[in-house]
């Protein structure tokens, strides 16, 4: 086993676990690391470097998943056999060619480490079981899956998704109301082209989830930040404000603040479409896990004309990288929503909707649901008691009822920005809860997933948060 020299800058804004990451990749495509060579434990590299494990981990999660390393069990981690001849062959950049250092934002997308926001347990995910779907779906596509595909989908694999909706969530809903995308963020611009004409004023939650909010504002919208309450969206400040086209919520687990919206309100802001002639686009991103009572059902299947716009995603329950979700659109809708599809990429990779809709149909999906409950439920616990453990005299816990992240707010003199930063630098990917806000002062705080870690990286990543909010500022 060799010993790795990686300076480290403590005083740049390059996270430590970036730095340690492209120094290894580096050495690798430098040749300075032979394929097959061993390197340092994580535990070793940490005392070498004089730096907390964590950052160390969170690299080296990344160069094995990009493959660039491998685990052996039981003997340690070697650079891998398999890199391809180009990568080891190719030349460094000349200086004056090389470009500044790539500082990742806040919401760092390939980010693994602990209190990244909307990961599920990569870790516990039926990996077997799919990978023999997807290969028999694979070495059987038929020729009629390999050509142009319907915009709506493969017919399976919405049928599947209906059946499950009306049992789960309550939707009310046939497999012709579906439609499949690549993702909630498709979804919104998808309907948006098919509801809103350039300037119209859609209604967002304040604070509410950035994506959306660009996804609505690429396609033209025009957006009226509404705040909510524990009751969700405030329906009577989106009645002053006047002029709504649409109203895009997230009521079974309001993002980012994690509340339900109640029965009362629910009604009242369909009443509020109906009266309007204006749409709800309801986001249903993470309702399988609730942990104090069983799931609501979907707004959607309250809605007794017709005005809501159900979207859904598998980025949660499956995987984010199956870049599969979909869309339940009225019936008077249909056309204008598959025409807004055409335009946006013709039709959906078939594959994976195979796969998919088999895995729904064999009860893989309901199993896998039913086991990930039990998980979630163990690493909020963790979480949760991290918390009040390492950092209970430092921020207040605001909602942890359901899905994959708990809200927590900060007293004053924090800048949940410049602490993220600060935990990013110890390789901890935490989300600002002021970036949540688009127009009011916003509340200071964070946004800490628990479903990507397992119960001791989160226990490690709560003591850690503790050390920094006590050496805050």
């Amino acid at each position: 086993m060799t010993t790795l020299h990686l300076p480290l800058d403590r005083s740049g804004g390059l996270p430590l676990h970036r730095q340690i990451y492209d120094g290894i990749r580096g050495a690798i495509l430098a040749g300075a690391l032979r394929p097959g060579q061993r390197i340092p434990s994580t535990r070793a590299l940490a005392l070498d470097l004089a730096v907390s494990r964590l950052p160390v981990l969170a690299a080296y999660e990344q160069l094995l998943h990009e493959c660039y390393l491998e685990g052996r069990a039981g003997s340690g981690t070697y650079v891998s056999q398999a890199l391809p001849d180009e990568l080891l062959q190719s030349k460094p950049v000349p200086d004056g060619a090389r470009p500044a250092p790539r500082v990742p934002p806040e919401s760092d997308y390939g980010g693994l480490g602990p209190f990244r926001t909307s990961l599920p347990a990569l870790d516990r995910f039926p990996h077997v079981a799919w990978a023999r779907l997807v290969a028999r779906h694979a070495q059987r596509l038929p020729p009629a899956h390999m050509a142009y595909g319907d915009p709506a989908g493969l017919p399976a694999l919405r049928a599947a998704i209906a059946d499950h909706l009306r049992a789960a969530r309550g939707v009310r809903c046939s497999a012709e109301q579906v439609l499949i995308v690549s993702g909630s963020q498709a979804a919104l611009r998808i309907a948006a082209a098919a509801i809103l004409a350039p300037g119209d004023a859609v209604a967002v939650e304040e604070p509410g989830y950035p994506g959306a909010r660009a996804a609505l504002a690429a396609g033209g919208a025009r957006l009226l930040p509404i705040p909510v309450d524990e009751g969700g969206i405030d329906v009577d400040a989106l009645r002053r404000a006047g002029g709504a086209r649409a109203a895009y919520v997230t009521p079974s687990h309001q993002y980012p603040l994690g509340m339900s919206m109640t029965a009362a309100r629910r009604l009242t802001l369909l009443d509020w479409a109906r009266r309007q002639g204006a749409w709800v686009l309801e986001d249903d991103y993470d309702s399988e896990y609730r942990y104090v009572s069983r799931p609501l059902g979907a707004l959607q299947g309250m809605d007794a004309h017709g005005r809501v716009i159900y979207v859904g995603t598998f980025s949660k329950v499956m995987f984010p990288a199956l870049r599969v979700g979909y869309l339940v659109v009225p019936p008077p809708l249909l056309q204008d929503v598959l025409r807004a599809r055409l335009a946006f990429d013709l039709f959906p990779p078939t594959l994976y909707q195979s796969a998919l809709a088999e895995f729904l149909d064999g009860g893989h999906f309901v199993r896998h649901l039913r086991r990930m409950r039990g998980v979630y439920q163990a690493r909020r616990a963790a979480l949760l008691d991290g918390l009040a453990r390492h950092c209970g005299d430092r921020l207040v816990v605001h909602n942890a009822d359901a899905g994959l992240h708990v809200a927590v707010l900060l007293p004053d003199g924090f800048d949940d920005t410049d602490l993220v930063r600060r935990m990013g630098d110890r390789g901890l990917t935490a989300t600002a809860l002021s970036t949540c806000y688009a127009s009011t002062v916003p509340r200071c705080g964070l946004l800490l997933g628990f479903g990507g870690s397992d119960e001791r990286r989160l226990q490690d990543a709560t003591r850690m948060l503790g050390e920094l909010l006590r050496a805050y500022p």
